[in-house]
């Protein structure tokens, strides 16, 4: 599974330097580097601009890495709302999304994000676009509360899905998140709201089409 994201990074996606200067800035900032992949971030843009989504949510700021990736899908016209935990990391990942030139088209929201999308749902939000890759114990929350929020037909993507392969390999060593993984991949794929599939991209991304409720 690596050595095929290698491939898939090496091939497809192009040195940048924008996305290189914020994974250097979050190693400065003593954070985690838990970013999306080059091919995860660049499949973020692709999904962001052929869906036309022009409201974008994000659960899990982190650096900005992801944040970026996202807001190159939209045109000026387009806003990502991201919800964050830490204050620190929203700082700055503020900071790298400004440099990137998309500092006027996103909104931080720290604290907890289960709260934040009852906030979100209460102010009477609604998005096109939904992007999960926050803890992964709330997964199944998250996923809950981005339905409360979808316009019909909104995309909503998942990353760690795959959990290094642990999900589906019972030779590779669990991870913290595998059951939880495991769980939330099949309550993804059961959902009657949801259209799903698994890429098998970075470590896993679960793209879901909100399919309109029925009267």
């Amino acid at each position: 599974m690596k050595v095929i994201n290698q491939y898939i990074d090496q091939t497809f996606v192009s040195t940048d330097q924008v996305l290189e200067d914020v994974l250097l800035s979050i190693q400065e900032n003593g954070m985690r580097s838990i970013s999306v992949s080059p091919a995860s971030g660049k499949t973020l843009t692709m999904l962001v601009s052929l869906t036309g989504a022009k409201n974008v949510l994000e659960i899990g700021a982190l650096g900005g890495y992801s944040g970026i990736c996202l807001a190159r899908g939209f045109n000026e016209e387009g806003h990502l709302t991201s919800l964050e935990l830490e204050e620190s990391f929203a700082t700055l990942a503020k900071s790298n999304l400004t440099k990137a030139g998309f500092g006027e088209q996103v909104t931080y929201k720290t604290g907890l994000a289960v709260d934040s999308l009852k906030a979100l749902k209460a102010e009477g939000k609604t998005f096109d676009f939904f992007f999960i890759d926050a803890d992964k114990e709330n997964y199944q929350n998250y996923l809950d509360g981005c339905l409360e929020l979808a316009e019909p037909n909104a995309v909503i993507v998942a990353d760690n899905v795959l959990a290094g392969g642990s999900v589906a390999n019972p030779s590779f060593l669990d991870k913290q998140y595998t059951e939880n993984m495991r769980k939330f991949n099949e309550y993804t794929a059961q959902h009657p709201r949801l259209t799903s599939v698994l890429l098998p991209i970075g470590d896993g991304l679960t793209i879901s089409q909100v399919q309109p409720v029925r009267s």
